[in-house]
């Protein structure tokens, strides 16, 4: 500001009334402290100067998961236009499912002085954030919830879209249906491989432990999970995914084969509508789950002191072609 003053030929003061919009300034005195603004490339510290005043610092932060992934890539587009509204940014980091990374992150947001925090939790313990939590920082939960403190969750019914998908399977004369999911110790995957378990019993299908395979989605992974289910004398006629990732691995898996099990996948994906068959999903619009993961935070930082909420937003089945086959 001391160069702008001495280029402009004004005071510190004059250089701060114009940066900050502030009346009581001629207009051809604003213009040379604006002409010399850009001379010099000034930029204002916007963070040192809300931590000065004590005020806000225009910014939450928000702990994906994997920013690669298209799913949260959707949850972050649209935490950021609520953020807009609100004239706040957001700060972005992925946890890789990482419990220690994921506490990294949000400490690391928290020294940055976020006005509020949105998690996808990578763990089960989040007692970490109760200093903050206690002085006042919102903290909402999204996609899964904390292990251990009562927070504002956002979820979405994984059990209902995981059971719709067995059913859908089974009007279609299917039997044998195998699901292939991720790691059990994620929230969403072991709900939804309960939810497989209860469209079995519901469609009068013996549940089978031989046609289920949990583990983190890899192409060798997927692929020794397809032979191993369809593969035998009795092999699964239909398969059930329980992410878009794994989805898409086994597809390709599947590239070329003979026959190929009728197949819903849990999460849709972009082209899923355009191969060849088109792709059934259970989908989950995660605009929504950002959106209102997003919205309840700026509620609470608007005062709202309700009790913490748990919002589970509801899914639906997509046929398009690949899960209307029979056996």
């Amino acid at each position: 500001m001391s160069d702008v003053a001495r280029l402009a030929g004004v005071s510190i003061k004059t250089v701060s009334r114009v940066v900050n919009d502030e009346p009581g300034v001629h207009v051809d005195t604003a213009e040379r402290v604006l002409a010399a603004i850009e001379r010099l490339g000034f930029r204002r510290n916007i963070g040192a100067l809300n931590l000065r005043r004590g005020s806000s610092t225009g910014t939450i932060g928000l702990v994906l998961e994997d920013v690669a992934n298209p799913f949260y890539s959707g949850l972050t587009r649209a935490a950021e236009e609520v953020a807009r509204r609100f004239g706040r940014q957001v700060l972005t980091g992925s946890s890789d499912e990482d419990p220690a990374r994921e506490r990294e992150l949000s400490l690391e947001f928290c020294a940055r002085r976020v006005d509020g925090l949105i998690v996808v939790p990578a763990g089960a313990r989040h007692g970490y954030l109760m200093p903050e939590i206690a002085s006042g920082m919102p903290v909402v939960f999204v996609d899964r919830p904390p292990g251990d403190v009562v927070m504002d969750t956002v979820l979405v019914d994984n059990v209902e879209g995981a059971a719709s998908a067995v059913a859908h399977l089974a009007r279609h004369g299917h039997r044998r249906i195998a699901f292939l999911g991720d790691a059990p110790s994620i929230f969403t995957a072991g709900e939804r491989l309960r939810g497989f378990r209860e469209g079995c019993v519901a469609a009068g299908l013996r549940f089978d432990e031989r046609l289920v395979t949990m583990g983190p989605p890899t192409a060798d992974g997927v692929a020794a999970a397809l032979r191993q289910v369809l593969d035998g004398p009795s092999p699964a006629t239909a398969l059930v995914t329980g992410n878009n990732r794994i989805t898409v691995l086994a597809l390709r898996a599947l590239a070329g084969a003979p026959t190929r099990p009728a197949l819903v996948g849990f999460d849709d994906f972009e082209l899923a509508d355009l191969l060849d068959p088109p792709v059934s999903v259970v989908a989950l619009d995660p605009g929504v789950l950002g959106k209102a993961a997003a919205e309840l935070l700026f509620a609470r930082l608007d005062g709202d002191g309700s009790p913490p909420r748990r919002i589970v937003l509801p899914v639906r089945l997509v046929p398009r072609g690949s899960g209307e086959v029979g056996p």
